[in-house]
């Protein structure tokens, strides 16, 4: 469930199944396979395995190989088309027909190369005031702390909070990237690499552009000596800078250098610096016993916001993976490697640092930096502080007894939201507060990571604990706790799990109110957990949960006030079949007085949706 992922394990599984369901290169893509026959599918086996493979294949070399052939199929066949016709890979398929390079681009993709084309009456002109106000990235400010206090959106009226519009996507099974509000607007993406301008009171689309890949973060903004800028990164670590008035692309700049390296993160943007988390899809790659498993380390990479120029990389595991060991099929391990970064960055200003979380070690020999929250001078890219949660957590998908799973498998307890820097009510002081999937709430102490207090509100696991966040306004934390009992961690049979929304006292952790995930009563295709991070108003907690459910909490005691099932089919503004579904990922976003909340999560057992839905308070 996380970016993970926020943790993204969810994100892990995920990535499962795009690896393993394809009898040849155990490539499957969730996406809509309408109109690819199988003879176009096996027209473009042959040309991938005779003229893409040594490259792309999922063994090539880091240093020969470009992104895997799993990594790459999270792109749309029309992105790969483009890349080989006009783009960066035209050279080494100039002696491909045009028929190959369709066929190969739609085997690759599993995917038809369609075009959707949305009606006329779906768009509107685009246009900003000259010095609109912008909210956006993953907690709405560099702190991340999910909390907006603008809102007009309070206890006494969130009651009459209306379905004003539904945006469909097309083609879609999940919502996972969270809008930035850039004056009438929302800037959003999509699972399939599209990013939408849409009004924020009609749901009309300003532009749209095009992307490569699925984007799995939030949509940055960011303010630069020649305007408004739009910053994001795709799934193949394909980092764009967008004209906001235009949606037109400036620069586009790969921030990965491993064949497997991949982007479920948000990108932060400060002083000209964009900064973006890398994780791996080796930790699904793992499933193929004959994987070389595994090379790749998580980095945080730097790079010039005006130019796309990188500035420096960090490597999670300084060193380079090297044999560490037999497998069972008689074939090498490689390690040290994984300690990915799933989640979003935060920036701390008054330190000039960088805080992220870790996740676990794919391979032996485990590191220190795994399951970790690392801080990083946000100028030079080098380590600070390292604090390590859980020791010994070497673990990927082959696990538990395939070939590529380690001798001494670990629960998976990484760290997959981003960290929150808050400054304490009580105390005037900072602290970082982190939720890791283990169900366990740490505060650190910015400076050094030393631990103030830590508390425990859940019995986590690879699918429980916390996953995606928090939200914090400096006098309560308020923790959505997943819980989710296809993937707990059965170490300890005393711990029970309990998913729900907890307030927690930010100066001590002492639990202050907790409010059970209601019951599905029996309900087909429902589960009971809060996975997706909360927003938190003036006294008002939001949370989504992946029965479909978007409630609303009172911050004194926890009482529901407000309760709006998205899973069902709707009408939507761009005449998209839309239908809701589980709700995981980022927060809602708030922005006067309206409410746009994601609906649609396609893994481990929840609902798919494909829909943006927008409330507004009802007026007197």
């Amino acid at each position: 469930i996380q970016m993970k992922k926020s943790t993204q394990l969810l994100f892990l599984i995920c990535l499962m199944t795009i690896v393993f369901l394809n009898p040849v290169y155990g490539q499957f893509s969730p996406k809509n396979e309408k109109g690819l026959t199988n003879e176009v599918k096996e027209a473009g086996k042959m040309v991938f395995i005779n003229t893409c493979a040594v490259c792309h294949g999922n063994n090539a070399t880091v240093k020969v190989g470009g992104p895997s052939i799993g990594l790459l199929a999270g792109m749309t066949s029309r992105a790969i088309y483009s890349a080989i016709t006009v783009g960066k890979m035209q050279t080494q398929a100039a002696t491909l027909t045009d028929e190959q390079k369709k066929a190969v681009a739609q085997f690759i993709a599993n995917q038809a190369m369609v075009e959707t084309n949305l009606p006329k009456k779906a768009f509107i002109p685009f246009s900003l005031p000259q010095k609109p106000a912008y909210v956006s990235g993953w907690g709405g400010n560099l702190e991340g702390t999910g909390f907006n206090a603008q809102s007009k959106i309070n206890s006494t009226n969130v009651g009459t909070l209306k379905q004003k519009w539904v945006f469909a996507f097309p083609d879609g099974t999940m919502v996972r990237s969270k809008p930035a509000v850039v004056g009438d607007w929302l800037i959003v993406g999509s699972q399939f690499g599209d990013v939408y301008a849409l009004h924020k009171k009609t749901g009309k689309i300003g532009w749209q552009f095009k992307g490569d890949a699925a984007i799995r973060g939030a949509i940055s903004v960011a303010q630069t000596k020649k305007g408004l800028r739009v910053y994001f990164a795709d799934y193949a670590t394909n980092v764009y800078a967008l004209d906001i008035n235009t949606g037109k692309l400036l620069w586009k700049q790969r921030a990965g250098v491993h064949s497997q390296s991949a982007n479920t993160g948000s990108v932060a943007v400060y002083q000209n610096t964009i900064i973006v988390p890398i994780t791996s899809f080796e930790v699904g790659a793992s499933k193929d016993p004959n994987f070389d498993c595994c090379t790749s380390s998580g980095e945080v990479v730097a790079l010039n916001a005006t130019t796309g120029e990188i500035k420096w990389r960090h490597r999670v595991i300084p060193e380079e993976a090297k044999e560490s060991g037999m497998k069972t099929n008689g074939k090498p391990f490689y390690g040290p490697s994984g300690a990915i970064v799933w989640c979003s960055p935060t920036i701390d200003t008054k330190r000039g640092l960088i805080y992220i979380g870790t996740g676990e070690n794919y391979t032996d020999p485990p590191t220190n930096t795994s399951d970790a929250i690392q801080a990083i001078d946000i100028k030079t890219g080098k380590l600070v502080w390292n604090f390590q949660a859980t020791a010994h957590d070497t673990w990927n998908l082959a696990c538990p007894g395939e070939p590529n799973c380690p001798d001494n498998a670990g629960p998976d307890l990484d760290f997959g939201m981003a960290p929150i820097l808050v400054k304490n009510v009580h105390s005037a002081k900072d602290i970082l507060v982190v939720g890791q999937k283990s169900g366990v709430v740490y505060a650190l102490e910015p400076a050094t990571g030393k631990i103030l207090w830590q508390k425990r509100v859940g019995k986590g696991g690879a699918l429980g604990g916390i996953h995606w966040g928090m939200a914090t306004d400096g006098k309560t934390l308020y923790v959505a706790n997943a819980d989710n009992m296809h993937g707990l961690d059965k170490r300890d049979s005393t711990v029970k799990p309990a998913p729900g929304l907890y307030a927690l006292n930010l100066s001590n952790g002492d639990v202050i109110w907790k409010q059970a995930a209601p019951s599905c009563n029996g309900k087909a295709g429902c589960i009971e957990a809060n996975s997706a991070a909360p927003l938190l108003l003036s006294d008002i907690a939001l949370a989504g949960a992946l029965d479909g459910h978007i409630r609303a909490y009172d911050t004194k005691n926890g009482t529901i006030l407000w309760d709006f099932d998205t899973m069902k089919e709707f009408e939507t503004v761009n005449g998209i079949k839309g239908m809701g579904g589980s709700i995981d990922g980022p927060s809602p976003v708030a922005s006067e007085d309206m409410l746009f909340v994601n609906s649609g999560y396609s893994f481990f057992g929840e609902k798919t949706g494909n829909v943006l839905i927008a409330f507004e308070l009802e007026r007197k």
